[in-house]
């Protein structure tokens, strides 16, 4: 079957990433694998194999959907963690399964050993702390609280890991704030050590924080974005350009979104094209529909902005971006065919459309861009 588009996944862009990251880190520092978001739009099923090929043993989730998708395809055995969501019903599954999770609340303390007890086998739990981004978190009194629990329930709670997120680590503008999250992390973990609490790990640093705080390295680090090719922020990029001894981008995109021409159609001067009178038609013009819109993640604000690259030529949106549909203008572009690839982020030849570009064009973050991209685009390993 030809799809309307599909995903290229680069295993080899992968573990050029991977081998970068952990050039980072100190000998011992364990790399978690962030995933959420259905690996940043790139396929919890696709990318969960091709990272355990590349040297992942460690992943971190956001809910037990989505620890459960990656269960069901890991090759190899490998530690999940659970960030965010998991319902009280879920938590029995998780510790029978040996998913790690975090606890942000009281609560869900009690519910963990709940379940634990319930299976005589402890649940394996990461204390998110409070640390002033005012999210998620188990801060103040809580803490105590905490500790009690875990010594009441004592065999059946297992401390793995101390964790906090910090809130903004990629932009300078943030850096007073992140400091005292990290000093109220130090001090927070040092009031539970106090209380009996020794965790085997303690982990803070997302990618951004990696890059700009080695200090926040500690015994691991949860890597998202940095992973699949992207920078968290220009200003995380410029940093390393700027400490560094070349100019080049160290990281390699991992995808490529590919569709193909569906239909080419000559349109005479000063005739509107697509809904709307948002463009006239200046000269005569071939226009090639796409099979593409924004229900498949393509944003309706690239209407009229935004670019592919069909025969390794750019070729402009032209009217308003549809549903399942957009409109290219390839007047200028020879020999264009019926079936001819059309590259809609990523390479060919030597164009490139950027997710940058996306984002400047759309107001989309990377992140908002990737994560948006429907799960039921085929994704395809390529090397």
């Amino acid at each position: 079957m030809l799809y309307s588009s599909y995903l290229e996944i680069s295993k080899s862009a992968l573990q050029h990433n991977i081998t970068f990251l952990k050039g980072l880190l100190r000998p011992g520092v364990r790399l978690s694998s962030v995933i959420k978001g259905n690996a940043y739009g790139h396929g919890i099923e696709e990318f969960g194999g091709i990272a355990q090929e590349c040297g992942i043993d460690h992943f971190s989730v956001f809910s037990a959907d989505e620890a459960y998708r990656l269960l069901q395809v890991l090759p190899t055995p490998a530690t999940i963690q659970i960030m965010g969501y998991i319902d009280d019903p879920e938590l029995e599954w998780a510790i029978a399964n040996d998913i790690e999770f975090y606890v942000f609340t009281i609560s869900r303390l009690e519910s963990a050993a709940a379940a634990a007890r319930k299976l005589q086998k402890p649940a394996r739990i990461h204390l998110d702390l409070e640390t002033g981004m005012n999210r998620l978190g188990l801060g103040g009194d809580e803490l105590k609280t905490a500790a009690d629990l875990i010594h009441h329930h004592k065999g059946l709670l297992e401390v793995v890991g101390i964790c906090t997120h910090f809130a903004g680590a990629e932009s300078p503008v943030n850096h007073e704030r992140v400091m005292q999250q990290i000093g109220n992390f130090k001090a927070s973990v040092e009031h539970l050590k106090r209380n009996g609490i020794q965790p085997s790990q303690l982990h803070t640093a997302c990618s951004a924080a990696v890059m700009a705080y080695p200090e926040t390295h500690l015994d691991m680090v949860r890597v998202g974005i940095m992973q699949y090719g992207f920078w968290s922020s220009p200003e995380t990029f410029q940093n390393y350009i700027n400490q560094s001894t070349g100019r080049a981008d160290p990281l390699r995109r991992l995808i490529n979104w590919k569709s193909h021409v569906m239909s080419l159609k000559a349109v005479a001067a000063g005739e509107f094209i697509g809904y709307g009178t948002s463009f006239q038609a200046p000269q005569d013009m071939l226009i090639a529909a796409i099979p593409v819109g924004y229900a498949w993640g393509y944003s309706r604000a690239l209407s009229n902005q935004g670019q592919v690259l069909i025969r390794e030529h750019r070729a402009s949106v032209v009217g308003i971006v549809n549903m399942n549909v957009l409109m290219v203008d390839v007047t200028a572009i020879p020999d264009v065919v019926l079936k001819d690839e059309v590259v809609l982020l990523g390479k060919q030849g030597s164009e490139h459309i950027t997710v940058a570009s996306f984002g400047e064009l759309s107001t989309q973050l990377n992140y908002e861009l990737l994560t948006r991209l429907p799960m039921n685009i085929p994704r395809k390993i390529i090397d």
